[in-house]
């Protein structure tokens, strides 16, 4: 027999009667009060029935959250333009997420040299303003101590508001990654090969990227998923030509990451990705905008930097294939260059680099398994500079060529332990380029 609120109240106010009454006007009085209290159940159980209808008629009833589903082992393709950075929230729903990773490298011609990291941590949160608007947030540790005498870094990777226009767009305004590459968007440990990330995709595209600005992204029924946005963009005032950190990455050097960031000039991208048959991704995108920041006395106010790549990733069965090839270029630069004359690294008029990897799910059991991988990579940070007065200019970088040889265990699909050798065809150990085995473990959850 079920029962009701009001059922309950009737049982628990008789149980508590009194088993005689004194006289018939204190009995008629507490009666009256039963009526009223009973009256009133009535009346709130009746505004909660026409809540509920109400919620359920506008979608809103409350539901319990979708548990968050598990990476793959091989996760599938990442679009261009996710609708959501992380799992979707309900209303007045608040979740955290991370992932992170420590690495260990040793040269094979300079033990000594051998280092471990805690290469970075990071929290995650979301929140659920609406059903359709939400905000996205990631704080972000690397090397371990953050101090003025460490190297370590604290840095917000990413917080912006989405608002979803309907259920293929989606608006975002804040602090975004930009949708170029394989990785940008995906790059938590459980989703590449290797211990560290690939050196195209941190040279030549300066993995994690990060802009400040508006987009617009969507999807279609076709598989196309699409992503326009205007940003902030480079400084290329910010650039040292003294330091090699130009050389390791051109615009890992002059990138602002939204730190007090020059915003006279700003950038804007395109990328699209098509995923029509399952397991296959193609796709690329294209970044513009002048660099120079509006300073009427820099030697360079007009120049324009752009970056462009295009990828493509096949996963049939156990096997994961992936290629991309990424170039850019830095226009008139050559009035600075002649200004930097005696240093070692002046900006480059253009830049390049791309690979092609080779993975395979040899051995599977339950959660776990085991994927070897090969990935040859080619990319110069230095390909060609601005036409300089004869003696004066800087010879164009060689091209770098980096075979990496490796294993990714997954314990389960959120714990990876990884190891790789790499070899590289100049060893340039001011870039770090040079033979290496390397080991580490990642998590994300």
């Amino acid at each position: 027999m079920r029962c009701t609120p009001i059922a309950l109240a009737l049982v628990a106010a008789f149980a508590a009667a009194p088993p005689a009454h004194a006289d018939e006007e204190s009995l008629r009085q507490e009666l009256a009060a039963l009526r009223a209290e009973v009256g009133a159940l009535r009346a709130e159980m009746a505004q909660l029935r026409g809540t509920r209808a109400n919620d359920s008629a506008a979608g809103a009833a409350p539901a319990a959250p979708p548990a968050a589903s598990a990476p793959a082992p091989f996760p599938a393709p990442a679009p261009a333009a996710t609708l959501a950075a992380a799992p979707p929230a309900t209303h007045d729903d608040t979740r955290l997420w991370g992932y992170g990773e420590l690495n260990y490298s040793r040269p094979t011609g300079n033990g000594a040299a051998a280092q471990a990291d805690v290469r970075r941590a990071v929290i995650g949160f979301s929140h659920a303003f609406s059903e359709d608007t939400h905000v996205y947030g990631e704080l972000e540790w690397e090397h371990a101590i953050v101090s003025a005498e460490d190297s370590g870094e604290s840095e917000v990777e990413q917080l912006y508001i989405e608002h979803q226009v309907n259920p293929a767009m989606a608006v975002r305004a804040g602090l975004t990654l930009i949708p170029l590459g394989l990785i940008n968007e995906r790059h938590e440990p459980a989703t590449y090969y290797g211990v560290e990330r690939n050196f195209v995709e941190t040279a030549i595209i300066p993995s994690t990227w990060r802009e400040g600005g508006v987009s617009l992204l969507g999807s279609t029924d076709a598989g196309l998923s699409w992503n326009v946005g205007i940003t902030t963009g480079f400084d290329l005032g910010k650039w040292d030509a003294t330091s090699a950190e130009g050389r390791e990455s051109p615009l890992g050097a002059i990138h602002q990451e939204l730190a007090l960031a020059k915003a006279h000039d700003p950038s804007v991208y395109a990328a699209l990705n098509w995923q029509g048959i399952p397991g296959f991704s193609a796709g690329g995108g294209v970044f513009t905008g002048k660099i120079g920041q509006g300073d009427d006395s820099f030697l360079a106010r007009d120049a324009r930097l752009t970056l462009g790549e295009a990828h493509v990733r096949w996963q049939p069965g156990p096997f994961d294939f992936a290629a991309l090839y990424a170039s850019g270029r830095i226009s008139d630069t050559e009035a600075l260059n002649v200004s930097f004359v005696g240093n070692p690294t002046p900006v480059p008029k253009s830049f390049w680099g791309g690979y092609v990897q080779a993975a395979w799910r040899a051995w599977q059991r339950g959660d776990s398994s085991l994927a070897p991988f090969l990935r040859y990579e080619m990319f110069n940070t230095a390909a060609a500079y601005a036409p300089m007065p004869q003696g004066l200019g800087v010879p164009a970088a060689d091209t770098e060529r980096v075979w990496t040889l490796g294993l990714n265990y997954y314990l389960t699909p959120q714990v990876v332990f990884k190891a790789d050798y790499q070899h590289f065809n100049l060893e340039d150990l001011a870039l770090g380029y040079g033979n290496r085995f390397n080991l580490g473990v990642g998590y994300q959850f």
